[in-house]
């Protein structure tokens, strides 16, 4: 009789639910938007940043250089990699850079927006926020330039709209806490929902996360770059022959699995230079390596430089 392979405690049961896991947000900046016909503004590039807006009452165009989205009440909309866009009650209105318009702030990332005519009304809550995991922004990158969810009241993400809107009519104290956190949500089930419905979500990086075998060892990979990891020890833990797993890895992926794991791990020490005054030799430590030199040969193969180098690149 055979018997079923026992997993490790550590292994992944749902790689795509682990990637969004790690989409830790930092939130550049939220704004309330009580807004009234004419109006329209241009919001910058933010290179790094993803914008979203979503609509709780009225209409909204949002035009970027690629292409025009109508919005209307519960409708959602991310620009993922920040580019610069307008957003106006209607095509054809006057859209100022955002930046000359008076904000009531009331926090350092947090602020109100009033503007336009006076005529029919639309409010708006927007943002613009940053993600901190290498994991995280990699899934950006596989976004199309745009991602529109139309509004749908019987799913969950229709239920955190519904509790925005509420936040936005019956603002109370504590209402700019409640909905940076709700904004929080709202893009993360807007990325599932993304997961979930466009067959873009199957192919590439995303697709080796779904696959049953590589997924669960791409998932185990991120969560601890810093064990010891083997093409043996990965096999194991995904209950696999050493031989076809990486076979499959390297027809799933593209490449090799150590070389993933470095790479992955290079990553990793990058985004610490940039966030952190972190040493060289920290960094290899805590990446799993048991010298510095072993750390430096590694960094300087996928990086093409030096880490001293590109850790002074980085200094501001």
């Amino acid at each position: 009789m055979t018997q079923t392979p026992v997993h490790p405690p550590w292994a992944v049961a749902d790689p795509v639910g682990e990637a969004l896991h790690v989409l830790r947000m930092t939130g550049t900046f939220y704004c309330r938007s009580e807004l009234s016909q004419p109006w329209g503004f241009a919001l910058p590039p933010m290179p790094g940043c993803l914008w979203f807006h979503v609509v709780t009452t009225g209409r909204a165009v949002l035009v970027t250089a690629h292409e025009t989205v109508e919005l209307g009440p519960g409708d959602l909309v991310l620009v993922p990699r920040g580019e610069g866009h307008t957003l106006a009650g209607s095509p054809g209105a006057a859209t100022p850079s955002i930046l000359t318009l008076e904000h009531a702030t009331s926090q350092a990332n947090y602020g109100v927006l009033r503007t336009g005519g006076g005529g029919e009304a639309t409010t708006m809550v927007c943002g613009a926020v940053r993600f901190d995991s290498p994991a995280a922004r990699t899934l950006i990158d596989l976004l199309p330039a745009l991602v529109q969810v139309p509004a749908a009241p019987a799913s969950r993400l229709g239920d955190v709209l519904r509790l925005i809107a509420l936040e936005v009519e019956e603002f109370r104290p504590g209402g700019e806490a409640v909905l940076t956190r709700l904004a929080d949500v709202l893009v993360v089930q807007a990325l599932r929902n993304w997961l979930e419905t466009d067959p873009g979500a199957r192919a590439g990086w995303l697709g080796a996360l779904s696959d049953p075998l590589v997924g669960p060892a791409l998932a185990l990979v991120h969560r601890d770059p810093a064990r010891n990891w083997t093409v043996a020890s990965l096999a194991s833990a995904v209950s696999s022959s050493r031989s076809a797993f990486a076979a499959r890895f390297t027809a799933v992926v593209g490449e090799p699995v150590m070389q993933y794991v470095t790479r992955w791990r290079m990553h990793l020490a990058l985004d610490r230079m940039r966030a952190e005054d972190v040493t060289v030799a920290g960094l290899a430590r805590d990446l799993g390596y048991r010298s510095e030199a072993a750390f430096s040969r590694a960094f300087t193969r996928v990086v093409g430089q030096p880490p001293g180098t590109a850790r002074r690149g980085t200094s501001r």
